[in-house]
């Protein structure tokens, strides 16, 4: 990391490359419409150009999913936003069929390498849930602004093109507040943190449940532009307006999961959310009028990125270092690059009804993995720069139950907040042992450091110190985490 690059950036450069990076899902549905519109495509080979941008947008995610500490956020970022510029640049300003496609690839991965680096550095902040929302927020506000004034500016199939190119642009000044590249040492601390990802089978679950939980809605998604037209009997301009309505109550959804928080827990919101966009999928997918149209689209969008936030927090929990956040979010790419072609493919030969029924039941049945895994591994392991919570009503009720407020074990309810820190010890002069491994060390945040106290003294600091030679410090450390 370069000396004048800040360690934990500030939220708005993560925000604006998730937003460079995520807008080109967002407007996919009138990408593939102005295909099949304005080149000689029929609507199921548009729909594999818009999966092709976003098989490219996966890609990217699980080639540098354990490549952003060693090369660092910086450089990446601006290596994304350089291809998307010149990726969708190039398939906005030809019509010819094989550079459409070449440039929607690699803009597609450049869209997937700046998702990659804010999903990163989004997971190692102290409040993930709250980076992410504020992610959806941007991209969906930037959505909806896109979604009123591109039917305004003429036809063609380069305008969403164009459009995904310039957000990118815009975004290359947030890539300055960034961390740069590491020195061959710092790469060599990077390698030897690293390890093993935590909670495999969790994450494992969870990644697939996320490329089918976004297959299902972007199938969708990506025909959602021919329900409107054909079965509902809007125009463009009306479409237009009923997206951009959908994603302004996104916005709102996003603000409210924001404000929400952890108050109900990552399950509840998960696993209720999945269950009633099921249902808006059902009644987006048969609305024979404007008005039910409508309704089905703005509800299902009101929804989509509340689910969403929590379930990119999950990923965020499961691994602060962001390994989980990367793959998680390129299996839902997966799923998302998959979606309009499957979305063509049940519409043409079952009609638009019977796909929101299969959709919807696809829906129901992933909700319970993911439902399952909210439950089972919501918690962070022992990683430095993560936050350990030591005591907390639950484990005082807990210790008082087992009998140890006599002792004066149990925790006190609020209890500080507890940093995770690593040191290197260098071997014993003397003995000839060799080094040993880096010690965790527990340190309280600086909040905890210095309470505020009625009587206006400054409470002691402490820090628990745990070393994997040391059995004694490995059950203190157990036993820590355990309350954690």
């Amino acid at each position: 990391m370069s000396d004048h690059a800040p360690e934990h950036p500030a939220s708005w450069p993560l925000v604006a490359l998730f937003t460079a990076g995520y807008v080109a899902p967002y407007l996919l549905p009138t990408v593939v419409g102005r295909l099949d519109a304005y080149l000689p495509l029929g609507p199921a080979e548009a729909g594999l150009i818009g999966s092709a941008l976003l098989l490219g947008s996966a890609a990217a995610g699980f080639v540098l999913a354990s490549r952003i500490p060693r090369h660092g956020p910086r450089p990446l970022a601006r290596l994304g936003l350089l291809l998307a510029v010149l990726g969708y640049g190039a398939a906005a300003a030809t019509s010819l069929l094989p550079l459409v496609v070449a440039g929607s690839v690699v803009g597609g991965f450049g869209s997937g390498t700046a998702t990659a680096v804010a999903a990163s550095g989004i997971a190692g902040r102290r409040d993930p849930h709250r980076a992410s929302a504020l992610g959806l927020l941007s991209v969906s506000a930037t959505a909806g602004a896109l979604y009123l004034t591109l039917p305004r500016l003429g036809g063609g199939h380069g305008l969403p093109f164009a459009a995904i190119a310039l957000v990118a642009a815009l975004a290359w000044p947030a890539t300055g507040r960034l961390a740069g590249p590491s020195g061959p040492g710092g790469r060599g601390a990077v390698r030897a943190r690293a390890g093993r990802l935590p909670y495999p089978r969790a994450g494992a679950v969870l990644a697939g449940a996320l490329m089918l939980w976004s297959l299902a809605q972007n199938a969708l998604w990506g025909v959602s532009g021919r329900i409107g037209s054909q079965q509902a009997g809007l125009s463009e301009v009306a479409l237009g307006m009923v997206f951009a309505a959908a994603l302004g109550a996104g916005l709102l959804g996003v603000g409210a999961a924001s404000a929400l928080g952890a108050r109900l827990g990552r399950a509840v919101p998960i696993g209720v959310g999945t269950a009633l966009i099921a249902l808006c999928v059902l009644a987006a997918s048969s609305a024979r009028g404007p008005v039910s149209f409508a309704a089905g689209e703005i509800v299902w969008n009101a929804l989509y990125p509340v689910v969403l936030s929590y379930a990119i927090g999950l990923a965020a929990a499961l691994d602060p270092r962001g390994r989980w956040a990367v793959l998680a979010g390129s299996a839902s790419s997966l799923g998302v690059a998959c979606g309009p072609v499957t979305g063509s493919v049940l519409a043409e030969r079952a009609g638009f009804p019977v796909m929101g029924v299969v959709l919807g039941g696809l829906l129901l049945a992933v909700a319970l993995p993911l439902t399952a895994v909210a439950l089972h591994a919501g918690g962070r392991p022992l990683v430095p720069g993560s936050v350990r919570r030591r005591g907390g009503a639950p484990a005082a009720v807990l210790a008082a139950g087992a009998g140890a407020a006599a002792a004066g074990r149990v925790p006190r309810v609020g209890a500080p907040e507890l940093t995770v820190a690593e040191i290197a010890v260098r071997p014993l002069p003397g003995r000839g042992l060799p080094g040993r491994a880096p010690l965790r060390v527990l340190l309280r945040s600086p909040a905890a450091r210095y309470p505020r106290l009625g009587s206006g003294t400054r409470a002691r600091s402490a820090a628990m110190v745990s070393s994997p030679s040391n059995p004694a410090a490995r059950a203190s450390r157990s036993k820590s985490s355990g309350s954690g």
